[in-house]
């Protein structure tokens, strides 16, 4: 079997399956297996398959099949152009968090404060967009923070940041200019409807087994006091959650509340400044 005749296949199983884009994610498998780049497909497709890249290749993508995703397959993912490590322990970082990212980086901001890294992405990127800042990541889950370790590593930033196991700010100390989260937010009794990649992921990242807004009237209550005066407290949200978010921010004494809206238009996240 040569390259193009396993691409086929690959492709044909992919599709049966459902998956949403099968030709993209069956070229991006076996260029993974050939360790070469994607746009380099078309020069190898007459090449014999050799044994070992085959093998891996169709075990990948009869991972593909039951919709794990294609980031625990490949082991990272493209966001706010950097490459970032995932796995099954840490949220897959998604497009909608970049809305979280600019508006971090449209404040001043010396110091900030990552509560339920996952991934480390959000505070690894906004320490390198910022090299005079240093921060703070914490999150219930140890393996989570052996993963934003290893980006902060890889991004060059981990002389910058601590990595702290907290439920939310239970160990946190001192006081910050921007406090950042993107906590779990979907309710659970929308679990079941959610996409089946999503299946793959923490659950424990993606739902506070309530209404979706537990987690944010914590983040709210607690914000004030490791904020610095004039300091910045910014969350993503639910797109139906705004209006309850900004009730939670205003009752925290936070000014300057806002929403800030994702590409598609929806509302993404919530802003809120401390009194001077």
């Amino acid at each position: 079997m040569n390259v193009q005749q396993a691409l086929a296949y690959g492709t044909a199983t992919l599709k049966e399956a459902g998956v949403e884009d099968p030709i993209r994610d069956a070229r991006l498998l076996m260029a993974a297996c050939l360790g070469i780049d994607v746009g380099r497909m078309t020069l190898h497709l007459h090449d014999e398959f050799e044994a070992m890249p085959e093998a891996i290749f169709f075990a990948d993508v009869s991972q593909r099949a039951t919709r794990m995703p294609m980031s625990h397959l490949l082991g990272f993912r493209e966001f706010y152009g950097r490459r970032f490590m995932v796995n099954q322990d840490v949220l897959d970082p998604r497009g909608d968090t970049e809305t979280l990212i600019e508006a971090a980086l449209s404040v001043p901001f010396k110091d900030v404060l990552d509560l339920g890294t996952g991934s480390g992405c959000i505070i690894a990127i906004l320490l390198d967009e910022r090299s005079d800042a240093t921060g703070v990541a914490t999150d219930i889950s140890k393996q989570a923070l052996a993963v934003a370790q290893r980006n902060a590593v890889k991004l060059g930033v981990a002389d910058r940041c601590e990595f702290e196991v907290s439920d939310w700010f239970e160990v946190v100390g001192g006081n910050y200019d921007l406090i950042v989260s993107n906590p779990p937010y979907i309710a659970a009794d929308e679990m079941a409807g959610l996409e089946p990649e999503l299946s793959h992921e923490p659950r424990m990242a993606l739902t506070d087994e309530r209404d979706g807004l537990s987690f944010y009237r914590i983040i709210a209550a607690g914000a004030p006091e490791h904020l610095n005066a004039g300091g910045w407290l910014m969350v993503e949200i639910g797109p139906t959650q705004g209006g309850a978010v900004v009730a939670m921010f205003e009752a925290a004494g936070l000014l300057n509340v806002g929403i800030r809206h994702d590409l598609d238009g929806r509302d993404r996240v919530i802003v809120g400044q401390k009194p001077l």
